[in-house]
């Protein structure tokens, strides 16, 4: 099983592959999979639990919503999340026939 290291080089983030074989270990130092395995089950968790259902056309936004959940859950509590959130809205307008994906063409395949 693969899994990535992540070191800060300077001012960039730089992802080093490792890989684990699990018949002989499943941790080497920093290297592991329950990062992953953990966003995943959140993820599963929140779609099943809380949203319920999810339509394909919407995915990346669910996604998008667990991925800046994930990422500021040590450092930030909710009124700090809600801030940023919020001040990350000015100037934004979303209307509703963009949420229920009327204004998207319809997609057409070759045949």
């Amino acid at each position: 099983m693969a899994g990535f290291q992540v070191i800060m080089y300077g001012r960039f983030w730089v992802f080093t592959e490792e890989v684990i074989d699990h018949a002989v270990q499943y941790v080497d130092g920093n290297v592991h999979t329950n990062t992953l395995e953990n966003f995943w089950a959140l993820l599963k968790r929140g779609i099943s639990g809380t949203y319920v259902s999810v339509e394909p056309f919407h995915l990346f936004r669910y996604l998008d919503e667990q991925v800046y959940r994930y990422n500021n859950r040590k450092h930030m509590n909710d009124f700090d999340r809600f801030k940023l959130a919020a001040s990350q809205m000015v100037g934004k307008r979303l209307t509703w026939d963009e949420a229920t994906g009327k204004n998207h063409e319809p997609e057409t395949y070759p045949n």
